[in-house]
């Protein structure tokens, strides 16, 4: 790992708390499950524009999916 993963982590990271607590607050199951692989998936995927291209369907998953 160097700098920019572990930036771009730290990053992502923070962006899936947001969504974590929004999730919960709203009662909204898939932001909640969003944020949740938003703060996961930096662990698993080290190519950097793989992770970028996981994460960015996670962040816009909410906004598109209504149930």
């Amino acid at each position: 790992m160097d700098a920019t993963t572990l930036f771009v982590g730290g990053i992502l990271g923070a962006i899936g708390l947001a969504y974590i607590v929004y999730g919960k607050k709203q009662r909204k199951a898939i932001a909640l499950l969003c944020g949740v692989g938003l703060c996961g998936i930096p662990y698993f995927i080290s190519n950097m524009i793989a992770l970028v291209a996981v994460c960015v369907a996670l962040m816009v998953l909410p906004f598109f999916a209504r149930y």
